[in-house]
């Protein structure tokens, strides 16, 4: 960018135009940079990636379970207002990056619900076969 200033400085002969030059560079470069400033963070960006790392990190519990669902719901709202206007927002890769892993966060935990329900059937009907070899040893 100073390469681009001097050039135009250098270029003209009269300070009056180096200035205008300058100024107008300058006012420019301003516009872009606010514009750029203006755009905020995709709503609920932040919450949908922290829940989908949450939801990966518990997913052998059932606080992965849960923290996958919130996660999914959060992401899908915020891409909803995304596509609305995606030119005001940014990080829609924070959306989906927390959508996806949500989504393996729900399927950990499911799977761990599933083990865990089938675990207490086995060793509940374990149980009560030992009761049984008991009572006939009595």
């Amino acid at each position: 960018m100073t390469i681009l200033l001097s050039f135009f400085v250098i270029k003209q002969k009269t300070t009056f135009n180096s200035c205008l030059y300058l100024f107008l560079i300058y006012n420019l470069i301003f516009l872009i940079m606010s514009e750029q400033i203006q755009q905020q963070t995709a709503p609920n960006a932040v919450a949908a990636l922290v829940l989908g790392i949450c939801s990966l990190l518990f997913g052998c519990f059932f606080v992965g379970f849960i923290c996958g669902i919130i996660g999914v719901v959060l992401a899908n709202k915020g891409l909803t207002v995304y596509r609305a206007n995606p030119t005001q927002y940014t990080g829609s890769g924070m959306l989906s990056a927390g959508k996806i892993m949500s989504i393996i966060g729900i399927i950990f935990g499911a799977i761990y619900i599933v083990y865990y329900i089938v675990a207490v059937a086995i060793f509940g009907a374990a149980g009560f076969a030992y009761l049984d070899l008991i009572e006939e040893l009595m």
